[in-house]
């Protein structure tokens, strides 16, 4: 069974502290709710063997390499989202890196593969499917989604009950046009029956 998933990754992508813990000025409303369904996803996935790759923002502590319109979070003497080495940046409690087995990948706009080496490193490990969880729907999960879609990759799935956004209506709607371009959308439950 194993070898049905070799050639899968899971991308774990800024299930952070900064955007998921209240009072954060970038907390995604829904993220809290989906922390187990990411946990267990992430137990699935190395009970049989499926690379695990964690995609996370990590910024200057000036933002000079965040998107514009977020620059501003990072003017006042208060420290800006997902600054590098800050407690804002680390993986929520119940997430952990395992530095042995899984892979990292810092980006600092929404996709995981815009100006990473995320699309080589899947090519040089074999990887052909991926599946998504994490924050949020509408920007970084839909944002890489695309991307992958547009790199051919032939089979791309988001675990909706393991992803999230502001609101379920944004989010829906958001699953949904990934559904429409050939994006598998199981939930956690269905996606764990391929296990069975």
């Amino acid at each position: 069974m194993a070898e049905r998933w070799t050639s899968t990754a899971l991308l774990v992508i800024d299930m952070q502290n900064d955007f998921i813990e209240e009072g954060s000025v970038t907390q995604v409303k829904g993220g809290k709710a989906i922390v187990p369904n990411v946990v267990r996803v992430v137990e699935l996935a190395r009970q049989r063997g499926v690379l695990v790759i964690w995609v996370v923002r990590e910024h200057d502590p000036q933002g000079r390499d965040v998107e514009l319109f977020r620059r501003h979070n990072y003017k006042s003497e208060k420290v800006g989202p997902t600054v590098k080495g800050t407690v804002g940046a680390e993986l929520v409690d119940g997430l952990i890196i395992r530095k042995e087995e899984d892979y990292k990948i810092v980006k600092t706009r929404f996709s995981a593969f815009f100006a990473t080496h995320l699309h080589s490193f899947l090519q040089t490990s074999g990887v052909t499917k991926l599946v998504i969880a994490g924050v949020q729907t509408p920007n970084c999960i839909r944002q890489t989604v695309f991307d992958a879609v547009a790199l051919d990759y032939p089979d791309v799935t988001v675990i909706t009950d393991a992803t999230a956004a502001a609101t379920p209506e944004i989010h829906n709607a958001n699953i949904l046009d990934m559904r429409n371009i050939g994006v598998k959308t199981p939930t956690l439950h269905e996606w764990s029956e391929e296990f069975a």
